[in-house]
C-alpha cells in the first residue's frame, strides 16, 4: 500500500531498493547516532532487512516504506512501523532515515505523520512510540511535532521513567530516549490540526 504526503509518496521496501539502502547506510552522517558512523553491511540489507520488512508487511500490513520524490521516484530514505519482539501491547515503533540531502526540509516530519495516522486509523494500534540517542536532536524534534512526549530515558541498562529523571547529560552518547504517542492524544491533536488546516513541516 502506497502513502501520499504533500511531497512524497512512501511505497513498501523490496529487493529493487537495496542498492540505495546500502549507500544511505554508508553516509557517515547518516549513521552517527546509528552505529557510531559504520556502514551497514550490504549482506545483512539484503539478507535481513529486506526480507524482514516485507514478511511484515504482507502479515501485518506494518514494516518499512521507501520515501521517494512523486514526481521522479528518486529515492530519499526510509520511514518504518515495526512490531516490537517480546511485546504484548498493541504498539508500534516508529523509525526512520533519510538523506543527508533532504535534512532540514520537514520531510521526515511529514512523512512520519502520514505513517503515525495510518497507524492508529487503519492499523488500530493504541501506541505508537520512537526512540534514538539523547543528543540527536534533530531527531528528537520530529517525534516532538508530531506529539510524542518523552516517557522513558535510557541510560546503559537501566531506564527511568522521566519523571524521576529530568535530565539528560549530552556527554553520554550512550543515553536513549524514548517518545510516545497515545490513541487518545493522537485523536486529540489530530482534530486540531485539521481545524488548523493541518500540520506545517
Amino acid at each position: 500500500m502506497n502513502i501520499d504526503t504533500a511531497r512524497a509518496r512512501l511505497r513498501p521496501v523490496s529487493a529493487v531498493d537495496v542498492d540505495e539502502l546500502v549507500h544511505l547506510d554508508s553516509d557517515p552522517e547518516v549513521m552517527r547516532y546509528v552505529s557510531g558512523g559504520a556502514a551497514t553491511p550490504r549482506a545483512v540489507i539484503e539478507d535481513w532487512v529486506v526480507p524482514r520488512a516485507e514478511t511484515e508487511h504482507r502479515r501485518h500490513g506494518t514494516g518499512t516504506w521507501i520515501l521517494c520524490d512523486p514526481a521522479t521516484a528518486a529515492f530519499l530514505g526510509w520511514i518504518s512501523l515495526r512490531t516490537p519482539r517480546h511485546s504484548n501491547r498493541a504498539e508500534l515503533e516508529l523509525s526512520y532515515r533519510l538523506r543527508r540531502t533532504v535534512w532540514g526540509r520537514g520531510l521526515a516530519t511529514e512523512a512520519a505523520f502520514a505513517l503515525v495516522a495510518f497507524a492508529f486509523d487503519h492499523l488500530g494500534t493504541e501506541r505508537v512510540f520512537a526512540s534514538t540517542v539523547a543528543r540527536n536532536a534533530s531527531s528528537r524534534r520530529v517525534m516532538e511535532k508530531l506529539g510524542m512526549t518523552l516517557c522513558a530515558i535510557h541510560l546503559c541498562d537501566d531506564a527511568a521513567d522521566s519523571a524521576e529523571l529530568l535530565t539528560i547529560h549530552p556527554d553520554r552518547d550512550r543515553s536513549e530516549v524514548e517518545y510516545e504517542l497515545l490513541r487518545a492524544d493522537w485523536q486529540q491533536r489530530s482534530q486540531r490540526w485539521s481545524s488548523a488546516g493541518g500540520l506545517t513541516a
